[in-house]
C-alpha cells in the first residue's frame, strides 16, 4: 500500500513538472532544431549577411525595434510592491481574558435574563479566542462608555500606532505620500480618518485621500485592489498609505438578540497599515492579483451582515446563522475566478477534464476534481472571522491544518481585528521564519454585501527582524497552541 502510494505520487511530480513547462518543452525543442538546421554558422557569414544589406534597412530596423520596446513598456501597466506594513500592537492592560469577559457578562445591567448570559459564555468557550485579546479601554468600563469621545480615543490610539510602526520600518517619510486610503466599516466621524491621518503626520497639501466605510472585514483588501488602480496610471515613485482597522467602542450591542450578541464576544482592537508603491526600490513583495467577489445581488447575501435596531430599537449588527454557508458559496465564485490566474497548467488540465467528464457521463457519476491551490501559494492568510469561517474555508479548499495554522493562532491571539487581521496573519508567517524570496502568499477575506475578496502576493525580500519586531513579538515563541476540540452545538 505504501508503495503504490510513493509510486503515484512520484507520477503527480513527474506529471506536474511536464505539464506546467510544457510550453518551455516545445520552444527549446524548436530552438534546438532551428539551430541544427541551421549548422554551422560561422561568424564570418553573420557579418557578410550584415555587411550585405543597405545601412537605412539596418537603421530602420533597430529603431523600429526600439520604438516596439518603448511602446510596449509604455502600454504595460506598472507593477505594484507593498514596501512594508506595521501591525497596532495592544499593551496588557488591554486584555480581556475569559474570566473578565464571564464576570462583566454577570454584571451586565441589559443582559437581565440567565439565558443571553449563558448564551455569551457559550460563545465565548466556543469562539477560539485567548486570554489575551484585546478590547478598548472603552469595554473595561460597566457599562461600556460608548460615547464618541472613547470611540476618538481608540481610534487615534490604533491608527496611529500601526502608522508609526510602518514608517519605522521603511525609509519612506510622512512627505512622500502621495495617496492616503482609510477604512473603517461601522465607526465615521467628521471630521473622516484619513483628515485625522494627513493632520497628524503633516501630510502634503496635495495628497489625494479616500475613505471608505460599510464595507466590512473584507475592506482591507478593498484598498489594496484601490491602490493598485492609482499605482498603476500613477507617475513612477508614487507612494500610497493604507490603513485598515474596526472602532469598537459606540458599537457594543448592549441587547438580548442573540443574533446581534455574537459580534461583541469575537471582535477585538486592532489596526495595520501598509506603504504601497509602483516601484520596486525597498519593496518586500510584489502584488500579482486582486480578485474582489460581490454577492449583493442575491438578499441571503445582502442581509448576512446588517447593522440595524432590534426589537426594543437598540442598534446592533445581526449577523445571520447562515453566514458560513454564505461565505462558502462567496468563496466558491472568487476561487472560480482567481483560480485560472494562478493555478499551474496542470491543476487547470485535471479541472477542465473534470468539467468534461461530468458533462459527457453526467454530475451525478463524476465526482468534480478539487484544484490543489497548494500548488500555487506557500502561504495562506484566511481572514480570521471565526472559527467556523477558517473550518469552512480549510474544508472547502482542502488545506491542512498548517496551512491554516496562521489563521487560528491570530483569531486565538488577538480574534477578530476585522479587516487587518490578514496582516496580523502575514505578520505571524514571518515571525515563524517561514517567509522565503519567490514564496507566494494568498490574502481572503470577507465582509458585509457579502464579498468575497483575494489579492495574491510574491514575496521579494522576507523581513529581517519578524519574531523581534512587530505584533507577535512578545508571544511567537508560544505558539502554535492546542486549541481544544468544540461541539458545533450553541
Amino acid at each position: 500500500m505504501a508503495v503504490s502510494a510513493d509510486r503515484a505520487k512520484v507520477l503527480k511530480t513527474w506529471y506536474q513538472l511536464v505539464v506546467d513547462n510544457f510550453l518551455a518543452v516545445v520552444a527549446a525543442a524548436s530552438i534546438a532544431a532551428v539551430l541544427r538546421s541551421a549548422w554551422p554558422i560561422s561568424h564570418g557569414n553573420l557579418v557578410g549577411w550584415l555587411r550585405s544589406q543597405q545601412p537605412a534597412h539596418v537603421v530602420a530596423a533597430v529603431v523600429l525595434t526600439a520604438a516596439v520596446v518603448r511602446l510596449r513598456r509604455m502600454c504595460r501597466r506598472r507593477d505594484v510592491y507593498l514596501v512594508d506594513y506595521g501591525c497596532f500592537r495592544p499593551r496588557p492592560c488591554f486584555r480581556a481574558p475569559f474570566a473578565t469577559c464571564q464576570e462583566h457578562l454577570r454584571l451586565m445591567p441589559y443582559l437581565v435574563d440567565e439565558e443571553s448570559k449563558t448564551f455569551g459564555l457559550r460563545l465565548l468557550e466556543r469562539s477560539g479566542l485567548g486570554d489575551e485579546t484585546s478590547v478598548p479601554e472603552a469595554y473595561h468600563y460597566v457599562p461600556p462608555d460608548r460615547s464618541l469621545k472613547a470611540s476618538r480615543e481608540e481610534t487615534e490610539l490604533v491608527i496611529f500606532s500601526a502608522v508609526d510602526d510602518v514608517f519605522a520600518k521603511t525609509a519612506v517619510r510622512p512627505a512622500d505620500i502621495d495617496v492616503v486610503i482609510v477604512n473603517c466599516s461601522i465607526f465615521t466621524p467628521t471630521p473622516v480618518f484619513v483628515d485625522m491621518v494627513v493632520n497628524r503626520y503633516k501630510l502634503r497639501a496635495d495628497v489625494k485621500s479616500v475613505n471608505l466605510s460599510g464595507m466590512g472585514c473584507s475592506a482591507g483588501l478593498v484598498s489594496v485592489g484601490l491602490a493598485k488602480n492609482l499605482l498603476q496610471v500613477a507617475p513612477p515613485g508614487t507612494h500610497v498609505l493604507t490603513v485598515s482597522t474596526e472602532i469598537l467602542s459606540s458599537q457594543y450591542y448592549v441587547g438580548t438578540e442573540r443574533a446581534m450578541l455574537l459580534p461583541n464576544c469575537i471582535f477585538r482592537m486592532g489596526a495595520a497599515a501598509m506603504i504601497l508603491s509602483n516601484t520596486p526600490e525597498h519593496a518586500r513583495f510584489r502584488l500579482r492579483h486582486v480578485v474582489r467577489t460581490l454577492t449583493a445581488a442575491l438578499d441571503s447575501g445582502y442581509r448576512c451582515v446588517f447593522q440595524e435596531e432590534d426589537d426594543r430599537g437598540i442598534t446592533g449588527v445581526r449577523l445571520s446563522k447562515d453566514i458560513t454557508t454564505t461565505a462558502g458559496h462567496a468563496l466558491k465564485s472568487n476561487v472560480a475566478a482567481i483560480g485560472p490566474l494562478v493555478l499551474p497548467a496542470s491543476e487547470q488540465l485535471q479541472v477542465a477534464l473534470s468539467l468534461l467528464k461530468r458533462r459527457l457521463l453526467g454530475r451525478a457519476k463524476v465526482r468534480f476534481y478539487r484544484p490543489d491551490f497548494r500548488t500555487a501559494f506557500e502561504h495562506f492568510c484566511i481572514h480570521a472571522g471565526g472559527r467556523g469561517v477558517i473550518d469552512q474555508i480549510q474544508h472547502g479548499l482542502g488545506l491542512s491544518d498548517e496551512d491554516v495554522e496562521a489563521s487560528r493562532m491570530t483569531l486565538h491571539r488577538f480574534g477578530n481585528t476585522s479587516s487587518s487581521s490578514v496582516l496580523y496573519e502575514l505578520a505571524y508567517v514571518e515571525a515563524k521564519g517561514r517567509m522565503r524570496k519567490g514564496d507566494r502568499v494568498w490574502m481572503i477575506a470577507f465582509g458585509s454585501g457579502f464579498k468575497c475578496n483575494s489579492v495574491a502576493w510574491e514575496c521579494v525580500r522576507p523581513a529581517a527582524n519578524a519574531a523581534v519586531d512587530g505584533p507577535w513579538a512578545d508571544c511567537i515563541h508560544r505558539y502554535p497552541v492546542q486549541l481544544p476540540e468544540v461541539t458545533k452545538e450553541i
